[in-house]
């Protein structure tokens, strides 16, 4: 594949717009011929990928400069590079049976005291692993199940709750919520080689990675399955080796004759719906009994791959009814459940026929639980930090955790939580100034801003603390189940980045203003790059923050402008029209 690099252009100069487009050509053709079958065009499409320079620059950089673990380094300490060296990283990039050992590092598990252990590469191997990926998730992509949602690209956790509520909004249904115990750390390692099917430079380039031992410490562990979160390519297997699940179920309870239901109509008895996020999934089914099976069947269907479920975390339960002392369940930070209603606030059938129960999504309370505890956090590490400082570390949390929860039914939890951050911080307040009146306190720390009431802020100063119910609650719109990025459909993936939970108004607006595409590079932006909002005019040359002034760029493209400001010239590699 020509693409037009020159060994000679700096880090920066390169034609990054070329290699992408040239890249993603590539990827395209492999997800068509997966499509179609056509199984030796996908192996020859994937050897030309990996041997490609623009596929290999593009592994490093997402490395080196879009990953936000960037700075973490493996066992040979790297942990950055500089422009020069990562050219060399890309020359020396090639798909052989050598990995070096992963380094052991050991995270906080939310709502647990367990830790989660990750496994960390070292720079070259996180390159070769990206590089890897990029060949092989077109491949899969076309294969994997509609309603697997999880490390997936143009899929997240808002599609997964979608996908549970339109499965039970118009029917009550028992439902599995289960969790495979350690999924990460028990794959078999044959069964996962034999399942990928691989060419082979492909198969021993993983084999090495997955038998390259871990480094705790001063001791090297061997590593006789599993594959080590913290490896870029790690959630890609861990799909592979969980893809079937869905089939399965499909093939043991196949949909049953139609009969007459409730409403008149004739209605099918449907196959059991799994909804599955990478590890976590639920099965949900009117049926008590087929619910129970399904465990049975799913059970030894895991087996062979050396995963089981967790029976801590496995459990039947109804979406209406209380089984044992239960009524819903919780899922990825939501609570699903119904509720009994009346003929005002009942849902309806599509024949406009009242259901009898309203299904709400709500904030789960250990979620709530965990936000309050992280705010406490941050309040008390800022005990006797200036009240900018404290804003400034607080209202990334409280835009982050309301961002997530903006899909689903939030308005009340967003106005209970902003009492009780207005209670913490009065108690901060307070502490500071023991001998002041209540009065005192608030004049000085609260201020009456723009017909918002009381705000946290500044004197002075326009920073302010962002409130809970300031963000927009609006639903999610589901991702169409055969959906991918790799089908060049970009006018449905820019659509929906722009309606993304996880995309801020500010960013959608620009989005939307710009149609969708970078304005240095030219490149559509695709569901998984990394955004930044950057100033026309730079703030430190007196630019403002109004829109007129701001645009939506590519992390990458914001460092070349940054670097060409910074000079005062102009950038060597402009946008092409």
């Amino acid at each position: 594949m020509s693409t037009g690099v020159r060994p000679m252009y700096s880090w920066d100069a390169l034609p990054w717009r070329k290699l992408e487009q040239g890249v993603f050509r590539l990827q395209a053709r492999i997800y068509q011929a997966s499509r179609n079958g056509d199984k030796p065009t996908v192996r020859s499409l994937q050897k030309l990928l990996l041997n490609s320079r623009a596929a290999k620059l593009l592994a490093v950089r997402r490395v080196t400069q879009d990953n936000t673990g960037k700075h973490t380094p493996g066992v040979d300490g790297v942990c950055s590079l500089a422009g020069g060296e990562r050219l060399e990283l890309a020359d020396r990039l090639t798909v052989g049976a050598t990995a070096d050992p992963v380094r052991r590092v050991h995270i906080p598990k939310p709502g647990t005291d367990e830790l989660r252990p990750l496994g960390i590469p070292t720079m070259r191997d996180r390159a070769l692993q990206t590089l890897v990926r990029l060949a092989l998730e077109p491949e899969w992509e076309a294969r994997f199940e509609p309603h697997s949602y999880g490390f997936r690209p143009g899929r997240s956790c808002w599609d997964a709750v979608e996908a549970i509520y339109k499965s039970i909004c118009q029917k009550s249904k028992y439902a599995l919520d289960a969790d495979i115990a350690k999924c990460f750390d028990r794959i078999d390692h044959e069964a996962l080689l034999a399942k990928i099917d691989a060419g082979p430079a492909v198969t021993r380039q993983i084999r090495a990675w997955l038998k390259a031992g871990v480094l705790d410490g001063e001791t090297l562990f061997p590593s006789t399955e599993g594959t080590p979160q913290g490896g870029a390519i790690s959630p890609l297997l861990a799909n592979i080796a969980l893809h079937g699940m869905e089939a399965v179920l499909r093939e043991r309870f196949p949909p049953r004759q139609p009969c007459v239901g409730s409403d008149g109509g004739r209605v099918k008895i449907p196959t059991p719906r799994l909804i599955r996020y990478a590890d976590d999934f639920v099965v949900l089914h009117p049926d008590r009994e087929v619910v129970e099976q399904c465990r049975q069947v799913l059970t030894e269907w895991l087996r062979p791959m050396g995963l089981e479920l967790k029976p801590s975390k496995t459990q039947l339960c109804h979406t209406l009814e209380t089984v044992g002392d239960q009524t819903g369940f919780d899922f990825l930070g939501v609570t699903v459940r119904q509720f009994p209603a009346g003929t005002t606030r009942t849902g309806c059938s599509p024949r406009g026929v009242p259901l009898g129960f309203q299904t709400l999504i709500k904030p789960s309370k250990a979620a709530i639980q965990r936000h309050v505890a992280r705010l406490r956090e941050v309040i008390d590490a800022h005990r006797n930090a200036p009240q900018e400082a404290l804003i400034k570390a607080l209202n990334p949390v409280i835009r982050g955790w309301s961002n997530y929860h903006s899909t689903v039914v939030s308005k009340k939890t967003f106005g209970r939580l902003g009492t009780v951050v207005y209670q913490m911080l009065r108690a901060w307040a307070r502490r500071r100034h023991p001998h002041k009146s209540r009065v005192w306190v608030v004049s000085k720390y609260w201020r009456v801003n723009e017909g918002r009431g009381w705000v946290f802020q500044p004197a002075g100063k326009s920073i302010r603390l962002y409130r809970h119910n300031e963000t927009r609650i609006v639903r999610h719109v589901l991702v169409q189940d055969t959906r991918s990025p790799f089908d060049g459909d970009w006018t449905y993936w820019t659509s929906r980045m722009g309606r993304h939970p996880d995309v801020s108004p500010s960013v959608a607006r620009l989005m939307k203003a710009q149609k969708g595409a970078c304005p240095r590079c030219g490149l559509l932006f695709k569901s998984g790059d990394s955004l930044e909002v950057d100033h026309f005019i730079p703030s430190s040359q007196g630019g403002s923050n109004g829109y007129g002034n701001l645009q939506l760029l590519h992390k990458h493209c914001h460092h070349r402008k940054t670097a060409a400001d910074i000079k005062g010239g102009m950038d060597d590699n402009p946008p092409s029209n």
